[in-house]
């Protein structure tokens, strides 16, 4: 158990539990425990893990608390066990034989339990580190080969309480009237149902819809910003009160709601989660890079090979992978999903010729159109995108050819100024991404993404309960995604070290490590 582990000194600033190993009751529940139970390889993994920085977060004062290792043991348990919030937790305490063995007899509050979840946030990304080093120390894994993927995950906060600017400002008046009427005295008449009843509650409720204007100010202001064609309506810019950082989208089911973005790095030859991250936008532009830095900093290297989907191919990304040495696969501007489901091929929207049917002509630095006439440069251009700048050259077809073009209603609305086609500096990296994805050798190994990436998120959702999370605001968020990833990786490890120890044991040779 934890406590063989765990040195005396230690142990002597936390109340003692109730049951030792000795003590029957525990004995009765070991005896009952399956030998290779999850229980017990959770055990083994935390024992693994330097929890110092966990035993110095508590000060040693005042009422002695629990013993933090075995908490940490049941939260790992219990978030590979489909139950994530502490609300579960506290009913499983007294209700799971395995919950009980864990934490010899111990039965904290649900208070102490909520608690407890943020105490161990800080130090989630070094333990999952731990545990990657030591997979890559016993050849479980290499970082050789790697898939990044996101997907949404609804926020804790409901869908039917998204507040506009108007209406915000209306509640705050209402907050600020109640903290009036109950500082002077006077009890709160016709109070709303959303209205805290208690000074402290009304206290607590400003800073929350201050920390909503705040946010929802932010999104006016970059609304604002956007072509005149892609504004909303002010009234239609909305911010969730409880979770004013989630961003609003649409889900894969269509429902308008709250919503992160989770990214997740994943081994293409072990079952290994290699980073993780929760964003706050719906596209993945500039997620890639920080990653790959995680991947770094958890394993000591970058992938050689890296999987992504459409989402993460832009010509930033790619330059970041040419400098780190990354080869990097993935659909160009489309991807399988849209072509399954019948969407539109991208072009142009006032053309039906796109720019891929324009030929780039390398050697002499131009593009050839689809009836055999040489463009000419134009002029350079420098676009705005979300994060970053691009530099464009302009290529404009002769006047004349295109007023004569037969193809001329299908690619230009002004042909008396010809054809314009636009080409990126740098562009040939997404050419030699194009041509790469053409070989046979890339289409087999982009198979391999669903087999693994996609994987991990269909375990997480269908078997971990990541479907929605259970906390408020991007770092619980934030932690309960790590929590859910440290005991995967734990897991994994530890019963690939078991597996290895018993075939060593056995004089045959280590089992092979499954991806799946």
């Amino acid at each position: 158990m934890v406590g063989r582990t765990t040195s005396a000194g230690k142990l002597c600033r936390f109340a003692p539990t109730p049951w030792t190993e000795e003590s029957e009751e525990w004995q009765a529940l070991d005896q009952r425990l399956p030998h290779d139970h999850v229980a017990r390889l959770v055990v083994a993994g935390v024992g693994r893990l330097d929890l110092d920085p966990l035993f110095a977060s508590y000060l040693g004062v005042g009422k002695r608390a629990l013993r933090p290792d075995l908490l940490f043991c049941m939260v790992l348990y219990e978030m590979y066990s489909k139950r994530p919030s502490p609300a579960q937790w506290a009913r499983d305490v007294r209700e799971s034989e395995p919950v009980r063995w864990l934490l010899f007899g111990m039965e904290p509050s649900r208070a102490r339990l909520y608690e407890f979840r943020d105490r161990v946030a800080p130090f989630l990304e070094e333990w999952n580190a731990q545990i990657l080093q030591l997979a890559v120390e016993s050849h479980m894994a290499t970082g050789a080969r790697a898939a990044l993927d996101s997907s949404s995950v609804a926020a804790h906060a409901s869908r039917r309480q998204l507040l506009n600017e108007e209406r915000l400002q209306k509640r705050r008046q209402a907050i600020d009237a109640g903290l009036k009427s109950l500082q002077g005295g006077e009890a709160l008449s016709s109070r709303p149902r959303w209205l805290a009843p208690t000074e402290e509650g009304l206290r607590r409720q400003k800073r929350r819809y201050q920390r909503a204007a705040e946010v929802l100010q932010e999104r006016q202001a970059a609304n604002d910003q956007r072509r005149s064609d892609k504004r909303k309506p002010a009234d239609k810019v909305l911010v969730s009160v409880t979770d004013p950082e989630a961003v609003l989208a649409r889900d894969k089911l269509n429902v308008f709601r709250a919503l992160y973005s989770v990214q997740l790095l994943r081994d293409l030859d072990s079952p290994l989660i290699f980073s993780y991250d929760v964003s706050t936008q719906n596209n993945d532009n500039g997620v890639l890079e920080p990653m790959v830095e995680r991947m770094t900093d958890n394993v000591g290297r970058k992938p050689d090979v890296l999987l992504v989907d459409s989402g993460y191919v832009s010509l930033r990304h790619l330059q970041f992978c040419a400098q780190a040495s990354i080869t990097l696969y993935g659909p160009c501007q489309e991807n399988e999903f849209s072509v399954r489901n019948g969407k539109k091929t991208q072009s142009n929207q006032h053309t039906e010729l796109p720019k891929s049917a324009f030929r780039w002509l390398a050697e002499e630095q131009t593009f050839e159109c689809p009836q055999g006439h040489r463009l000419r440069f134009s002029n350079h251009q420098r676009q705005r995108r979300t994060d970053h700048a691009i530099s464009l050259a302009i290529y404009t077809c002769p006047a004349e050819h295109c007023l004569a073009c037969p193809r001329q209603k299908a690619c230009t609305r002004t042909p008396q100024k010809g054809r314009s086609v636009s080409r990126m500096e740098n562009e040939e990296l997404l050419d030699e991404l194009r041509a790469r994805m053409e070989t046979g050798e890339a289409k087999r190994l982009y198979k391999l993404r669903s087999q693994t990436v996609e994987l991990s998120y269909a375990d997480l959702k269908e078997h971990r309960g990541l479907r929605r999370f259970h906390c408020y605001g991007r770092e619980r968020v934030q932690a309960e995604v790590g929590t859910l990833v440290l005991a995967h990786n734990l897991i994994q490890v530890q019963a690939h070290l078991c597996r290895a120890s018993a075939a060593a044991a056995a004089g045959e040779r280590p089992p092979p490590v499954c991806a799946a």
